[in-house]
């Protein structure tokens, strides 16, 4: 049974036992300090203010909302970045798009090798050169009223900015993504329309399968026309 849903200051935790954190991020909050004063609030600092062994494992995008899995000590951060590492977290997004793509049950794949878009840092790009990519993703449910689809994705390879990329490269930015999207395609969302939904894997220390959801906030959000 999970246990009571613990309440941080714009931090809800999904779970927390002697081992682990799974956190709910906002939008908007960086997951570790950036540089800059005005860029020390984040999602480890509110973190530490409940639970002063909170330790960073993985990150979302500032934009990019959902489940955010942090360690309670070293070992178990080593022992969770490794699972992180051999792909044995299994992770799985939503998103609403541009454009209407197929509705199926069959998972389709994007295989596109990214790279730093160094002119343009933080950007990545797509390029022969760069690190293996795959994301697998299928459509949910068409849009046709705001010309979006609402879609499943789960990325195989955990590189920065991977899905906004893959997305965007197939002709389906996410909307609300100021990076990677048309100007028309950011304007029609109030956010990155992007959730980390579920993390799957399991526990180190019990050897227990773990699985933990969070809705998408956003599927029901008008979009600007």
């Amino acid at each position: 049974m999970m246990p009571p849903v613990h309440e941080a200051p714009a931090v809800r935790a999904i779970h927390e036992d002697a081992h682990l954190l799974v956190l709910d991020k906002p939008a908007g909050l960086l997951c570790v300090p950036g540089r800059g004063a005005d860029k020390q609030d984040c999602l480890s600092t509110r973190a530490r203010m409940w639970w002063p062994d909170a330790l960073v494992v993985h990150r979302l995008d500032m934009s990019t909302s959902g489940l955010v899995l942090m360690a309670r000590s070293p070992a178990m951060q080593r022992a969770l970045g490794d699972a992180f590492a051999m792909r044995l977290v299994d992770k799985r997004y939503e998103a609403v798009v541009d454009g209407l793509m197929p509705v199926s049950e069959e998972w389709a794949v994007i295989d596109a090798p990214l790279i730093a878009d160094w002119p343009r840092r933080p950007l990545q790009k797509i390029d022969p050169e760069g690190k293996p990519s795959q994301t697998r993703w299928r459509a949910l449910r068409q849009l046709p009223h705001d010309h979006a689809t609402h879609v499943l994705l789960e990325p195989l390879t955990g590189r920065s900015h991977q899905l906004r990329v893959h997305l965007a490269s197939i002709g389906h930015a996410i909307l609300g993504d100021a990076l990677y999207a048309s100007d028309a395609a950011r304007r029609r969302a109030p956010r990155l329309m992007l959730h980390a939904t579920s993390l799957a894997f399991m526990h180190p220390a019990t050897m227990l399968p773990m699985r933990f959801e969070s809705p998408a906030p956003f599927v029901e959000v008008a979009l600007r026309s």
